[in-house]
């Protein structure tokens, strides 16, 4: 794949990782739902299924920013703790989308 391709394409996927799940999010707090902790951990514990995938996202979140922020050292990349704000802050589709674009521009 092209190089322009490719960046293009994460650029779409940081885009849709943004817009996809905040839609439920947003759906989620219209609903009466809450991020604070106490309320935030009973949604996401809801079953079984529910809370392996956030487990699931969240492992997944913690390899990125660990990956990401030996990577950034190395490929000169400023302001790598915004992209572990941005995972844990908006989300993981959101953020390492994003970073690998920007990366891949320079």
């Amino acid at each position: 794949m092209p190089s322009t391709t490719a960046t293009r394409l994460l650029f779409a996927l940081a885009i849709a990782g943004l817009v996809v799940p905040w839609s439920f999010n947003i759906a989620f707090l219209l609903g009466g739902g809450s991020f604070a902790p106490a309320p935030f951990l009973a949604a996401v514990s809801a079953n079984p299924l529910v809370a392996g995938i956030t487990w699931d996202v969240y492992l997944a979140a913690a390899a990125f920013s660990v990956w990401l922020l030996q990577d950034a050292r190395a490929a000169g990349v400023r302001w790598p703790w915004l992209y572990v704000a941005l995972t844990f802050g908006v989300g993981l589709a959101f953020a390492l989308p994003l970073y690998l674009a920007l990366r891949r521009r320079g």
